[in-house]
């Protein structure tokens, strides 16, 4: 892959380095974008090997979540999204952008104390606003331009997410589909569900 710049609202990303990386879901092509090499959190590209921009792409826009991606908390379907994610981009050639928007964008620290008000009675919404947050304060822009750098110009959009869509209006990588990514809900997340269905318009039915 080539090394180009890519200029954000955010600032200046650099495709930093690259290496293959054999998961239990097959070989990946793990690609770093960030502003300078010695940045510890850069956005990552997970790229199929089998992957061809020239036809559309499956894609998963993944944000942080280091609770479930990394120790399998059950209070979100996080770390389920991500498995599966991973397994249908081996399946289909396709891949997973893996942006560091710990907590919907509000840091693992907050996010803690979310958890707080959350075990008090609040929901994922209440919480966030109880302390003087927003309700989501993610980005998809950078996702964007991470999907052109590499070449992606038609995805189909793995996501229950109505916001990811949202962000690829008027942008130049073309949206063909959305394809539903749904995870069994467990007893410990079923109101966190349930407030992205009912509360924040996710796209599925539990």
């Amino acid at each position: 892959m080539t090394n180009p710049d890519i200029h954000t609202s955010k600032g200046r990303l650099v495709q930093q380095a690259e290496a293959m990386i054999p998961t239990p879901w097959g070989n990946f092509n793990m690609v770093a974008f960030a502003e300078k090499e010695s940045d510890w959190m850069p956005h990552l590209a997970l790229v199929h090997e089998s992957m061809d921009p020239a036809k559309p792409v499956l894609v998963r826009i993944h944000s942080e979540c280091i609770t479930g991606d990394l120790f399998g908390s059950k209070r979100c379907d996080c770390g389920e999204q991500l498995a599966e994610a991973l397994s249908l981009a081996a399946e289909h050639g396709g891949m997973v952008l893996y942006l560091r928007q710990e907590g919907r964008g509000i840091g693992i620290i907050n996010k803690l104390k979310a958890y707080n008000l959350q075990d008090k009675g609040l929901n994922t919404i209440d919480a966030n606003l109880h302390l003087g947050l927003e309700i989501d304060a993610r980005q998809y822009d950078i996702a964007i331009d991470m999907l052109k750098a590499l070449g992606i110009r038609q995805i189909n959009l793995l996501t229950n997410n109505p916001e990811k869509i949202e962000a690829f209006e008027n942008a130049e990588v073309e949206v063909l589909s959305r394809v539903p990514l749904i995870i069994k809900p467990k007893k410990e997340n079923f109101e966190y569900l349930k407030t992205k269905q009912d509360e924040m318009g996710h796209l599925f039915k539990l």
